[in-house]
C-alpha cells in the first residue's frame, strides 16, 4: 500500500494516507473524496545520515541490534 499525500479543497487539509488501489481516498476530516494527491516531500539532503544514526542508538537503546551489520554489532557488544 502507497503512502500518499493528499490536498482536500473541501475543508482546506493537508494529509498523508495509506491507500489500497481497491479503495477510494476520502479526507478524514470532513469525509469529501473530491481529494488532490500531492507530490511527497523527501528528506533533505544530509539529514538522512543523522536519521539512519539517531534511529540505531535508539534501536540499540531498546536492545535490538538487527538493524546492523555483524562487524557493526561485535564494535557495539565489545564498547
Amino acid at each position: 500500500m502507497p503512502l500518499y499525500d493528499y490536498h482536500c479543497p473541501a475543508c482546506g487539509q493537508d494529509f498523508e494516507l495509506l491507500v489500497r488501489s481497491s479503495t477510494t481516498p476520502a479526507c478524514p476530516h470532513c469525509a469529501s473524496t473530491g481529494l488532490e494527491r500531492q507530490v511527497s516531500l523527501t528528506a533533505p539532503q544530509g539529514k538522512i545520515k543523522a536519521i539512519i544514526a539517531s534511529n540505531r542508538r535508539a534501536a540499540a537503546r531498546e536492545g535490538h541490534f538487527s538493524n546492523y551489520s555483524a562487524s557493526e554489532r561485535n564494535k557495539l557488544l565489545k564498547g
